[in-house]
């Protein structure tokens, strides 16, 4: 009896780039839900709710199987002058990730991982990126940013808000 208790199928085990895969999946279904970014042409979009954190979204680029966008709050950091957060994303439509490229909260990739980091440092500040942007868009759409708060807006409307 002892014997058919100990031989258990063993689990399959999750790599850390098969969890990165995972959030990507994850980030698409959130941003898609939220501001269905693929259906948006190019240009400035502004999420109001009326709680002083307006939400800037920014289609870059439209491609015929991805996407360059620019999420950010109308935030900046006074040292720098960037948005501060702000999240450099790119959709794969065919594939339906997101993937976060660049995230800005406070320091620049370089401060946090340095020039010429090692592979492994390289996937996990990517994990660390993405996972961010997934609570982000959590958040976003907890507080009750959608696509019936987003609307198209020009830079100087932005400008105006911020």
């Amino acid at each position: 009896m002892t014997l058919a208790l100990s031989r258990r199928a063993p689990l399959p085990r999750l790599s850390r780039f098969g969890w990165l895969m995972g959030l990507y999946a994850e980030n698409h279904a959130r941003l898609q839900r939220l501001f269905e970014p693929a259906d948006l042409g190019c240009g400035r979009y502004l999420s109001a709710i009326g709680d002083g954190l307006d939400v800037h979204l920014e289609v870059v680029e439209q491609h015929a199987y991805t996407s360059e966008l620019r999420m950010s709050y109308g935030l900046v950091d006074p040292q720098t002058g960037l948005a501060d957060p702000s999240a450099s994303l790119r959709l794969y439509r065919d594939a339906r990730q997101v993937e976060a490229t660049h995230c800005y909260a406070g320091r620049r990739w370089q401060d946090v991982i340095g020039m010429f980091p090692p592979p492994e440092r390289i996937l996990d500040h990517r994990l660390r990126m993405n996972t961010f942007l997934g609570k982000w868009l959590q958040y976003l759409a907890e507080q009750g940013h959608g696509v019936a708060t987003l609307h198209a807006c020009d830079a100087d409307a932005i400008a105006r808000n911020a």
